[in-house]
């Protein structure tokens, strides 16, 4: 089995159980989530994502986390969404493509006139997944908080005061 169940619930235990603000913790995951719906390109969201991070000051390993929401199992599906979203939204009805013409111009001409509505889409898309996946994840912080008794404490005086506590 490639999937190590066990793995992946102490790994999600690791981030719930950071010593660290629920906002801060989620909107992480947030901002991680956001740059999951940008168009694959092949390493671009890790390093986006650790960019970003290290820039906001965010929590490097639940951004990075946050980065494997749109995975290559749904990549396709989110893309072809954000891109007919886009179009609709620009009025773009669409235009043939000559795949016969492989000439510099005419594929750069294409590529700008595909982009404008795929980005558009994917911005939408993506902040729309990005607060939610703040909420849920803001939420599920404090829900496994409270089962822990040690750290049930430490959530409640957090959010009190409404900043870390060390």
């Amino acid at each position: 089995m490639l999937i190590n169940k066990d793995v992946i619930k102490q790994k999600i235990r690791a981030i719930l159980s950071l010593n660290s603000h629920p906002a801060h913790i989620s909107a992480s995951f947030a901002v991680g989530v956001f740059i999951s719906f940008t168009p694959p390109v092949p390493g671009l969201h890790t390093a986006l994502a650790l960019a970003v991070a290290f820039l906001f000051r965010l929590n490097k390993l639940t951004c990075i986390t946050g980065t494997w929401v749109n995975s290559p199992i749904t990549v396709v599906p989110s893309m072809y969404f954000s891109y007919k979203l886009g179009a609709w939204l620009l009025g773009y009805h669409g235009a043939d493509i000559d795949f016969g013409n492989l000439e510099w111009a005419y594929m750069q001409q294409v590529l700008i006139q595909h982009s404008k509505p795929l980005l558009l889409g994917c911005a939408i898309i993506g902040f729309a997944a990005a607060v939610a996946a703040y909420f849920a994840c803001y939420g599920t912080v404090l829900y496994f908080r409270r089962k822990n008794a040690v750290t049930a404490e430490l959530a409640e005086e957090m959010q009190e005061v409404g900043e870390e506590l060390k």
